[in-house]
């Protein structure tokens, strides 16, 4: 019985999106193509080495950055390490549960970190200490706090700024001087769900419920593209690429000169 009326509901959802779709609406009275307000604040976790919590309408993250001394990949001798984690935790959505990274945070995190590592936002090769043997090793931490729809962009953005200000503990780690982590751009990840023919941005939890296909471009201050992500069953048209793409771009570069260029 009550999976029959989450059925029902979700059909009335999808229908009540799709119809004010098609007035040229959404359900929070934004237009297609505007992001919900955003709060930053960085430098808020005290024993982290950078840290920024973020506020994308009401979905909110918490980024902790933490850096120790460890051996690179065999691969990559002369380079530092980067591994990023994103964590759902329960308290955000009754939809999260305790344990293990479930399939969808994995794939958050891995966008994530294909953004920072594919676009070049940390000079790695700074982060080596001796070639082979030791190298700087950055932990991304991301912790969801509260879910109402794109936690992607939000962990995206939360990510950088936590990185901006990050600090290389040397004297901790009796490496010389504490020096700024080497940042040398600022990608940004904007998500757009594709309803009824209909491209939109920065989508609210309903919106990727009943969406077809909901795509994530992550791009760079050049406006370069370092990542792509797609997932749902639905196909997007050429064009509608090329839209989503253009609009991506043109988002990220209005968010980094809101919140970005003053840390």
């Amino acid at each position: 019985m009550r999976s029959m009326s989450n059925q029902v509901m979700s059909a009335l959802k999808k229908d009540y999106i799709y119809n004010l779709m098609l007035k040229g609406e959404r359900a929070d009275g934004r237009s297609f193509d505007e992001v919900r307000d955003i709060e930053l604040r960085t430098n808020v976790i005290d024993k982290a080495e950078g840290s920024a919590w973020l506020k994308l309408g009401e979905t909110e993250v918490l980024v902790g950055v933490k850096l120790q001394v460890g051996t690179p990949f065999p691969d990559s001798a002369g380079q530092g390490v980067i591994i990023t984690s994103l964590e759902l935790n329960p308290i955000a959505s009754p939809d999260f549960e305790a344990g293990p990274p479930r399939e969808n945070a994995i794939e958050m995190a891995r966008v994530t970190d294909r953004g920072i590592r594919e676009s070049g936002a940390i000079d790695l090769s700074k982060l080596c200490i001796t070639e082979g043997e030791e190298v700087w090793m950055v932990f991304i931490d991301v912790h969801v706090l509260n879910n109402t729809g794109n936690i992607q962009d939000a962990a995206s953005m939360g990510a950088i700024a936590a990185l901006m200000t990050a600090t290389l503990p040397a004297e901790r780690e009796g490496k010389g001087e504490d020096a700024p982590l080497p940042i040398r751009d600022m990608p940004l990840a904007v998500t757009l769900v594709n309803i009824g023919g209909s491209m939109m941005v920065d989508p609210g939890l309903d919106e990727e419920k009943v969406c077809g296909t909901r795509i994530t471009i992550i791009s760079n201050q050049d406006g370069s593209i370092s990542g792509m992500q797609k997932s749902g069953d639905g196909a997007l048209t050429e064009e509608q690429l090329l839209s989503a793409v253009e609009m991506a771009c043109e988002k990220a570069s209005q968010l980094r000169e809101a919140h970005l260029l003053n840390i």
